[in-house]
């Protein structure tokens, strides 16, 4: 308790230093609210929640490793109580409704004001869910017939995991390890891939996300 409020714990997950840092002073600043840890990965996010217990975690999507899609499924798995909110540069679909999916609480794109981090935080703290209205606006479309659809959208909630870590140069044996199935697997949903999207290899899946907007350009 600090001055007669709950505090609210909260874990920032953001492979970008510069970009945890930047929100833990904002944070760190609101009545109520208290950045309690840090981490780059989605594996270091499973390990500090499973000793540290947070309440709320802000995560972005595209990181090395198992990144926030898988990270956000194991995280509730451990703790089906915490409250995942998705803060990243992806505003289109089918990321806001693939994270929603695997059970975020909430969406917004990195273009949003501080204020509105901070209500969404006090919003799924209330057992809400929140949608910055850039995201709200765009799963709305993508519903009504003949909305404008991402060729990714046909893509089951795995095989868009198993998408993401090819894209980032990751094996089948790398990603096996990191989502614990058999390499044999990993392999069938790979070429499950190259069918549903139409490509031959991972350079074209690779060059079909850069297009549809699905990789973050990196230093």
């Amino acid at each position: 308790m600090r001055g007669g409020w709950l505090m609210i714990h909260v874990l920032l997950v953001d492979d970008h230093g510069l970009v945890r840092a930047g929100m833990r002073r904002l944070l760190d600043d609101e009545r109520g609210i208290q950045v309690i840890g840090e981490a780059g990965t989605g594996e270091e996010a499973i390990d500090y929640v499973r000793e540290h217990k947070p309440n709320v975690v802000i995560m972005d999507v595209n990181m090395p490793g198992i990144g926030g899609l898988e990270a956000t499924r194991k995280l509730l798995h451990i703790d089906p109580l915490i409250k995942i909110i998705v803060v990243t540069v992806y505003g289109d679909e089918p990321f806001p409704t693939r994270l929603l999916e695997a059970g975020a609480a909430g969406y917004l794109t990195k273009s949003c004001a501080v204020d509105e981090i901070i209500s969404a935080i006090h919003a799924v703290q209330r057992g809400e869910r929140y949608l910055s209205a850039d995201v709200a606006r765009q799963v709305a479309l993508s519903m009504l017939p003949g909305g404008t659809r991402s060729v990714f959208e046909k893509l089951s909630q795995r095989e868009m995991q198993v998408m993401l870590m090819v894209t980032q140069g990751y094996r089948n044996q790398d990603i096996s390890t990191r989502l614990c199935l058999s390499p044999t697997t990993i392999s069938t949903y790979r070429y499950r891939l190259y069918d549903k999207l139409g490509v031959a290899n991972d350079v074209e899946l690779t060059h079909l996300a850069i297009r549809h907007g699905m990789l973050e350009c990196r230093p």
